[in-house]
């Protein structure tokens, strides 16, 4: 399938600390991390973000673009690049304070994206949440859009508008990825499983949510699916889930279920291929995790890892 993937979101640097050791410095950002895991699944993708000119921004633009991702005209002028302070537990968890600022330009119309990404802080994050949800707007008439809310509590004080803002973001969405977590926040007195059918129900074709250790559970039209996490030796859980997004889109993309036109496609999807997608998804991400940082796998490496196992 040709055409490419606009991701629209935060880019920044986490400032990982672990064990009182030094601080160590890893690029990141939810939707910076789904753009590069799709790029290095070799999709052709653009990102709209906003950095700054300094050396965490060029650390951040280096490693797009070592990715295959191009930045969006605008995304480079920003005043600072945000950070992210994460403290690793010692379960390998991440837990986040953050320094951003989010006033992103609004990127020139694209008719050949089939695919639309956004989420996480990008979407409840004032001022340019508004203009995110707008841009999504108007790119979903050629685009599926795809969207993990990725939940900072940290950064929502309105929490009433913080949901309603996710709502909106559900309701134009074709593909949603949320975790447990994201869904305990969301409706804290309700079953993930039951929050993720009422998602469903307000348009998307299929809600995916991950539980860790767990693996993942999605609901479709055709039902439920399940698939187990891939087991494996983890470094840190940071990225888990935009590897997940990642590998879950382009197995979607591989099957010729993107844009627009293949709406009706992607609702009808089978449990049969879901559960494949998923289970290819659920190895981009375990790959992810075995190594520190969100360094997401390429193509030729996850292949050779379920190649290797099979």
């Amino acid at each position: 399938m040709n055409g490419h993937a606009l991701v629209v979101g935060e880019a920044l640097v986490d400032i990982v600390q672990r064990d009182g050791k030094e601080p160590v410095e890893h690029v990141g950002g939810s939707p910076l991390n789904v753009a590069v895991g799709l790029g290095r699944l070799g999709r052709a993708v653009r990102f709209t973000t906003r950095v700054a000119d300094d050396p965490r921004g060029t650390r951040i633009i280096d490693h797009l673009a070592g990715s295959g991702v191009s930045l969006t005209p605008g995304s480079a002028a920003a005043e600072r690049t945000a950070t992210a302070q994460a403290t690793i537990d010692d379960r390998g968890a991440a837990h986040y304070e953050f320094d951003i600022a989010w006033d992103p330009v609004e990127p020139p119309p694209t008719v050949d994206a089939v695919l639309v990404h956004t989420g996480s802080i990008a979407v409840v994050l004032e001022p340019g949440c508004d203009l995110v949800a707008e841009l999504v707007a108007q790119q979903s008439s050629a685009s599926t859009v795809s969207f993990d809310p990725n939940i900072r509590p940290a950064l929502i004080s309105d929490v009433a508008r913080g949901r309603a803002r996710i709502e909106r973001l559900v309701a134009l969405a074709d593909v949603v990825k949320a975790s447990d977590e994201d869904l305990a926040w969301f409706a804290p007195d309700r079953d993930p499983l039951d929050t993720a059918r009422d998602w469903l129900s307000r348009g998307p074709a299929i809600v995916v949510v991950t539980r860790g250790a767990e693996g993942a559970v999605a609901v479709c039209a055709a039902g439920v699916v399940e698939v187990p996490a891939v087991q494996v030796e983890v470094a840190d859980t940071v990225g888990a889930g935009d590897a997940f997004t990642a590998g879950l889109l382009d197995g979607l993309w591989t099957r010729g279920l993107l844009g627009a036109d293949r709406r009706d496609a992607l609702r009808a999807i089978t449990v049969d291929d879901l559960r494949d997608v998923l289970g290819t998804a659920a190895w981009t991400s375990a790959l992810t995790v075995a190594r520190a940082g969100a360094d997401l796998p390429t193509r030729a490496e996850r292949d050779a890892a379920q190649e290797g196992v099979a």
